[in-house]
Formats: structure tokens, C-alpha cells, sequence
């Protein structure tokens, strides 16, 4: 079963969300303490994930062309906007908590290498042990965020479905296309993006800067047709320098 995996995860933030909104017992300062530090892994976990790269001047291009898209596009916006929608169906904590909590959780678990990494080896090979581990860690956190941000976590999950199972389903046809070798690199160039953007997440969570994070998602687009067109553009120079 090529989503296995993807579900399972699901399921994890789901259990986690709803157990993490019912701790309201516990204590302002220990919230804040501990989303500090979650805060403070999560900038390691960018800088570590930003260091893949083997193209570091794609990653500031796609950066730049995805942020201008998504200004353009306004994905924060209807991001927000749908937290928001969320909320007053829902109700939450407080004005915005659950647009906060829905936007947070689905960047710190959409943006990532094992959610690529996860998704990918649950689409090529039916292995879903990554998205597994993935699982325990999203859920744990999951307990975590419901706690300091509210229920809206509980609503990541389905982003999180689509979006890994979106790349699990396309795995399992994308092989017949792109060879292993081309596949590490557009992985590990999206990877080195998205850790810049977890980065920003950490920075967002510890409320040192806004970043309007959302609106950087189209450079994961932009860099993974990057890397094939610049592959393949260096088989053909060389081709051409063998002709001279």
C-alpha cells in the first residue's frame, strides 16, 4: 500500500493535536519554555537541512523567483484565511490561535527532508520506515503544539495528507522517468531549501521576526525544475566541448 505510510502519519497528528489540546492544565511558562526549545531544535534541524545543498546559488535564486510568486500568488493570505474560516467553524482559544496553530504545523510538518525523503521511498520502494519515524516525531510535537497553540494543529493533517501523498502516488510512476542519481539532487536541493524556510519557522515561533514563510513555498517548485534543467544543461556543454 504506497500510502501507508502518509496515513499513518496522519493519523499521529491527529491523536497528538487531541491530546495535546486537552493538557490545558499546564502552565504558561512551561508552554512557553518548551516551544522556545522546540523553537531552538527546529533552527538547528534548518541549519543542518540548509547545509545539503551542492548548488547554494539555485537556492538563492529559487528563493527569490518562489518568494515573488508567492507575493504575487498571496499564499499566506489564503492560508491565514482558511485558519481563520477554521476558527470561526470551529472556534478556538483565542482570536487567530487556530490560524496560527493550522499555518505553523503544516509548514514545520510539510517542509522537510523526511517528508520528501518519507514520501519518495514510500512511492519508489514501498518503504514506509521513514514516514513511520516521522510519525512518532510529528505526533510527539503535535502534543506539544496542540498544547501552547490550540486545536488548529489538529487541522495540519490534511495538508500533510495531500502533500505526501501526493508525492508517494507520483513516485511510484516518476522512476520510469528520472533516474535515481537526478532524483538525489533535486532532493537535496529541496532539502537545503526547505531548511532555510524551517529556519524562519524557528524565528517566527520565537516572535524575534515575522516571516511571511508561506509565501517562500513556491521556490521548492522553482529548484526542483532547476536542478534537471541545469543537469541536463551540463551534459549538453560537455557534449559541445568534446565536438571542439
Amino acid at each position: 500500500m504506497v500510502l501507508l505510510g502518509t496515513v499513518v502519519n496522519t493519523a499521529a497528528i491527529i491523536v497528538g493535536a487531541l491530546l495535546g489540546s486537552s493538557l490545558s492544565g499546564i502552565k504558561e511558562n512551561m508552554r512557553v519554555t518548551v516551544m522556545q526549545g522546540i523553537s531552538l531544535a527546529i533552527f538547528v534541524l534548518g541549519i543542518q537541512m540548509g547545509m545539503a545543498s551542492q548548488n547554494f546559488l539555485l537556492v538563492i535564486f529559487s528563493l527569490v523567483i518562489g518568494s515573488i510568486l508567492g507575493e504575487w500568488w498571496k499564499i499566506e493570505e489564503k492560508l491565514q484565511s482558511l485558519g481563520i474560516w477554521l476558527e470561526n467553524r470551529v472556534g478556538g482559544k483565542g482570536k487567530g490561535s487556530i490560524s496560527t496553530a493550522f499555518v505553523t504545523a503544516t509548514l514545520v510538518y510539510c517542509i522537510g527532508a523526511m517528508a520528501i525523503l518519507g514520501s519518495l521511498d514510500s512511492g519508489l520502494r514501498n518503504d514506509h520506515q521513514v514516514l513511520f519515524t516521522k510519525a512518532m516525531l510529528d505526533g510527539f510535537a503535535a502534543i506539544i503544539f496542540a498544547s501552547a497553540l490550540g486545536i488548529g494543529v489538529i487541522f495540519s493533517a490534511v495538508p500533510v495528507f495531500l502533500y505526501q501523498g501526493l508525492i508517494a502516488l507520483s513516485a511510484s510512476y516518476i522512476n520510469q522517468f528520472v533516474d535515481e542519481k537526478l532524483m538525489m539532487l533535486i532532493v537535496n536541493e529541496i532539502t537545503a531549501t526547505g531548511g532555510i524556510m524551517i529556519m524562519a519557522i524557528s524565528i517566527n515561533l520565537l516572535e524575534l521576526k515575522k516571516i511571511r514563510i508561506a509565501n517562500m513555498l513556491p521556490a521548492l517548485l522553482v529548484v526542483s525544475a532547476g536542478v534537471p534543467i541545469m543537469h541536463y544543461w551540463s551534459r549538453i556543454w560537455e557534449w559541445i566541448e568534446s565536438l571542439l
